[in-house]
């Protein structure tokens, strides 16, 4: 089965401070019983435009929109304790009745560690971090009673998480390097790659099969997912005019973009490679047509929708 969700901006636009919720409160009404989940970017700043702190949204989100699950695309590790990430999670799941996903990975905006005083370590640090995150929380959910681990990076001595969530949080790991993905492999429900185009992703996910094997792990046990934007139009011009009105300029190279008919085709060929949820910003909504062409034209014609 393939699943989608949608992709938050990650603020409003300058000056414009109430057309990042109007725009929300327009266009998932349109999504419902088409998509499944809300995504929120976790990021500081952003080239100097409006950005919000994404576990405020995510909370937010969630008592907002109750028909959806929701989770972070993803979160940096670093920004945040791991044992108070791990009771924080375990909280919203109870209070939203089980609809969130924690999605997470190693980090790496320099400019936000620097501006927030947060140490910058090497890639490598900062994915061992990121081991030693996971397994702090899958011992704070499952774990009876009080948790201690003692780590290289991190530690935790008798400390609690109750009332555990229930059900089971879902961990979504991000990123295609070879020690991520691993980690991906190992402790998570469903693993992402931001942006990519076919062959890059199935670069990574034959590495990411490689892990399961040598772990043992049924690949069917892990979701793939692919998160980006989609600039979509009734003509290939018109898609690619609406992907170049952002200012990021979004094209065929790192974003899904053309009509309904190439889009379900480009799509399709992550299907068949093992992809079932596709994590969008549509580019244009809340436009009812733009949204249309997607829920009604482009969904129905992917394998497995």
């Amino acid at each position: 089965m393939v699943d989608f969700g949608l992709g938050l901006l990650h603020g409003p636009p300058k000056g414009q401070l109430d057309s990042w919720l109007a725009d929300l409160d327009a266009t998932i009404p349109q999504l419902k019983g088409h998509f499944r989940s809300l995504w929120m970017t976790d990021h500081f700043m952003w080239e100097g435009a409006p950005t919000f702190e994404a576990w405020t949204v995510m909370s937010f989100i969630a008592a907002r929109y109750p028909d959806f699950e929701v989770g972070p695309m993803v979160l940096g590790q670093s920004y945040r304790n791991p044992a108070l990430l791990a009771f924080k999670a375990a909280t919203l799941q109870t209070l939203c009745g089980g609809r969130f996903i924690m999605g997470i990975g190693a980090g790496w905006k320099e400019d936000e560690y620097r501006a927030y005083n947060y140490p910058f370590p090497s890639a490598s640090e900062r994915v061992q971090q990121l081991e030693e995150t996971l397994i702090i929380m899958k011992k704070m959910w499952e774990e009876p009673g009080t948790v201690s681990y003692e780590g290289r990076h991190y530690r935790v001595q008798e400390a609690w998480c109750e009332p555990k969530p229930a059900p089971k949080i879902p961990i979504l790991v991000g990123g295609g390097g070879y020690t991520t993905m691993k980690h991906a492999a190992k402790y998570a429900d469903i693993w992402n790659l931001p942006d990519a185009p076919l062959d890059p992703y199935v670069e990574r996910l034959n590495i990411l099969r490689r892990h399961l094997d040598a772990l043992g792990r049924d690949p069917a046990t892990l979701r793939c997912s692919w998160f980006g934007r989609v600039a979509i139009g009734r003509t290939e011009a018109e898609a690619q005019a609406r992907g170049l009105s952002r200012e990021d300029k979004w094209t065929s190279e790192k974003a899904f973009v053309g009509t309904p008919e190439s889009i379900a085709e480009q799509m399709n060929g992550f299907v068949e490679q093992g992809c079932d949820y596709f994590m969008v910003d549509i580019i244009g909504a809340p436009d009812p047509e733009v949204i249309g062409m997607v829920t009604e034209e482009l969904i129905p014609k992917l394998n497995g929708a």
